[in-house]
């Protein structure tokens, strides 16, 4: 599996939320983990957090027409969940994209790229429902902000989201 089957879904800047959405006839959230953790140690690192800081780790499954199409890994510290971003501790089912770029005063940093390998913890709690195990799967982060609150995002790609129309080779 080479980056260039997922170039497009991993350079896209926009919405993945809003493009999932319009290629599918059935777009719905799954949420699978949602608790009060300490974050991966790079993930702290990049959000300003210290190891002993928690910090809400939201993991959902974004699916199109019946299949898990995407990953979502998202985390968000307890000193962000406050002001306009305060509703995002209780989003359930919704997706949180949808809630980040619906706001204009929210930022984005650029887009960091790695292909997960069968060793990474994010890679095995991606695919932990898929009855084929890719090699390795593609995934992309960026933190988004609001005044003095960040967010990290990471979107692992499935192999069932190059079957959607609009980026299929």
């Amino acid at each position: 599996m080479n980056s260039g089957s997922y170039r497009h879904w991993l350079t896209d800047p926009g919405s993945l939320t809003r493009r999932l959405q319009s290629l599918s006839n059935d777009f719905y959230v799954r949420p699978s983990r949602h608790q009060y953790a300490k974050p991966q140690v790079d993930e702290a690192q990049l959000l300003g957090l210290s190891r002993r800081q928690y910090a809400l780790l939201r993991e959902v499954y974004l699916y199109s027409n019946g299949e898990p199409v995407v990953f979502a890994h998202s985390v968000l510290p307890c000193q962000s969940l406050r002001g306009e971003w305060l509703a995002l501790g209780r989003l359930g089912n919704k997706p949180l994209g949808a809630a980040l770029f619906m706001n204009p005063k929210v930022t984005r940093t650029q887009l960091e790229f790695k292909k997960l390998s069968r060793h990474h913890a994010l890679y095995r709690r991606a695919v932990r429902h898929l009855a084929i195990k890719p090699q390795a799967v593609w995934a992309r982060r960026s933190i988004f902000r609001l005044s003095r609150s960040a967010i990290m995002v990471t979107e692992v790609f499935l192999p069932q989201v190059l079957k959607l129309s609009e980026f299929a080779s």
